[in-house]
């Protein structure tokens, strides 16, 4: 191993270590004092009720666990959005799990709540996976209350997606572990099965304060709305826990006995490990982002015993695309190559950047995937499609719509791997957040913006310099070094991953050594779902 691996890998490794530190605290949600009065009253934390629920040493990935990272500071924070996420196995069946921390504002709705509950529901309808509320939540965080109550992808969507899970067969199960009022009250009611912890669980549209307000009456909480109310007089849910853990055993006594599901049929053969030390992606992967590598290095890391078969493996250079296996799944790759390449007829082609040739490449394997129905995952390290006379005139547009087009209309699943740059146009062609991947997440290097920092930040700078003078004012090299310094760092906590992952932009920052079982459990999940849509591109300029 060389110097150069070497800074690298303590660079890379550095990273990881930040990341295990924030994820620390954030599972502390709303702190080790709420935390202990939440176990005051008798109840598990929602982190707790998951770890039980969940089949114990099975693997299992988290969804969205910065989401509300550096967000709502004004509000005191919200850490994880106040919920958390997770897809794990119950009794061997996988499924999705969706937890109110009630340490977090009692569990209160922040827009980033509804925003992370949808993208939930989102994910078990993609994959028709059973999906399990655990409720404890004091309801719409009313502060906020026009950002998360009226529009279509607000609050009530939730309510429409349970409906349509409902008609589309897949499993919902509600248990109630706390507080559930108001419009949240037809979450668990919506669900299939809906269970109730005795004494800590409580169900209504107004609480006893609210009905001796607005009717003069008055009744304790427990009556109006507690579990013997709802199971022996108003019927509301269909069984009483005598605690938590009662309660949990229930759900996983009832997905035990659900039936087998139709399968997509992806292709599965025996697991192997790489061949190669998933451990050197840590020295491959470079500390500068503009600095190249072979991302064969990192492919080679990453699939089964170290196998890939390449295609078109001389045309198109700077996008890498062909087949592997992932934990045994057959998948289809297409990733970003970071070294300069040399094409056949002498050009030179700078690594990270797609150009006509590759767009073109990747477009007709795309369609090549959906046709043998092979999952595609996608490694993006992209700085954008190439500029400049050359490729406008060869029609850099036309070929990156195509590429576009075919990641539009592919109707196999998708898997997106943010490993550095993502970048622009870039990130849209490479299957980014808009392009429907079942999972996108990615490692502490990943980048996201529309360009890099410094080139935004020189953009930037001269046009507020530009500004600047012609309202009259002095602006010498030094006022112009401390416009780009302070847009420069600006930028560079927005293209963070972590700014991108409270934002839910990624589903998530994971360890590099973790990708192979994040794409592993999202194709199991996607064989939930068979495909009942043809591929077809459409329109598109030949």
């Amino acid at each position: 191993m060389d110097l150069n691996f070497n800074k690298n890998e303590d660079h890379n490794k550095l990273l990881l270590s930040a990341l295990r530190q924030k994820l620390s605290i954030v599972k502390l949600g709303g702190g080790e004092k709420r935390i202990a009065k939440l176990h005051g009253e008798g109840k598990m934390t929602a982190r707790e009720r998951i770890d039980y629920l969940l089949d114990a040493k099975a693997r299992s990935i988290e969804i969205g666990a910065f989401v509300g990272e550096g967000m709502y500071a004004e509000h005191g924070g919200c850490p994880s959005g106040g919920v958390v996420v997770k897809i794990g196995y119950i009794r061997g069946k996988q499924c999705i799990v969706v937890a109110n921390d009630a340490t977090v504002k009692a569990g209160a709705w922040f827009p980033i709540t509804a925003k992370k509950n949808l993208r939930a529901q989102e994910i078990a309808m993609e994959n028709r996976l059973p999906i399990i509320y655990l409720v404890d939540s004091a309801g719409v965080y009313l502060p906020l209350q026009d950002e998360i109550f009226p529009d279509k992808e607000h609050f009530g969507r939730i309510f429409r997606n349970n409906a349509q899970m409902s008609s589309m067969g897949i499993t919902q199960i509600s248990a109630v572990m706390g507080s559930c009022v108001a419009g949240g009250a037809y979450l668990p009611i919506m669900s299939d099965e809906a269970m109730i912890v005795d004494k800590t669980g409580s169900i209504f549209l107004a609480g006893s304060y609210l009905v001796k307000a607005a009717i003069g009456e008055s009744i304790d909480n427990e009556t109006l709305g507690g579990a013997t109310t709802h199971c022996e007089i108003s019927g509301v849910t269909d069984y009483k826990a005598k605690d938590d853990k009662d309660a949990l055993d229930r759900i996983k006594n009832i997905i035990d006995k659900i039936g087998d599901f139709d399968k997509a049929g992806y292709n599965r053969s025996k697991a192997e490990k790489p061949a190669l030390d998933e451990k050197e992606i840590f020295g491959i992967l470079p500390k500068a982002r503009n600095e190249q590598y072979d991302m064969m290095e990192i492919i080679n890391r990453l699939v089964d015993s170290s196998e890939f078969e390449p295609y078109k493996d001389g045309y198109g250079q700077s996008l890498i695309t062909g087949y592997a296996r992932i934990d045994g799944w057959a998948v289809g790759i297409v990733a970003n190559q970071r070294k300069v390449v040399k094409t056949k007829s002498g050009e030179m082609q700078f690594g990270g950047v797609i150009y006509s040739d590759s767009a073109d490449k990747a477009t007709r394997f795309i369609a090549n995937c959906n046709q043998k129905k092979i999952p595609l995952v996608f490694i993006q390290d992209v700085t954008g499609f190439m500029v400049g006379s050359k490729s406008e005139h060869g029609g850099i547009i036309k070929d990156g719509a195509k590429m576009v087009n075919a990641v539009s209309n592919s109707v196999v699943p998708k898997f997106t791997v943010i490993v550095g740059n993502s970048y622009g146009a870039g990130n849209y062609a490479m299957c980014g957040k808009a392009y429907d991947p079942r999972l996108i997440f990615a490692w502490p290097s990943a980048e996201l913006a529309v360009m890099g920092g410094t080139q935004a930040a020189k953009v930037l700078a001269q046009i507020e310099a530009s500004s600047l003078k012609a309202k009259g004012e002095l602006v010498n090299e030094e006022k112009e070094k401390e416009l780009f310094d302070k847009i420069k760092a600006r930028y560079d906590e927005q293209v963070s991953p972590y700014y991108a992952a409270s934002r839910l932009w990624t589903d998530a920052i994971i360890d590099p050594l973790d990708t192979r079982t994040w794409i592993s459990m999202g194709i199991e999940a996607a064989n939930h779902a068979p495909i009942e849509k043809k591929f077809n591109l459409g329109v598109i300029q030949v």
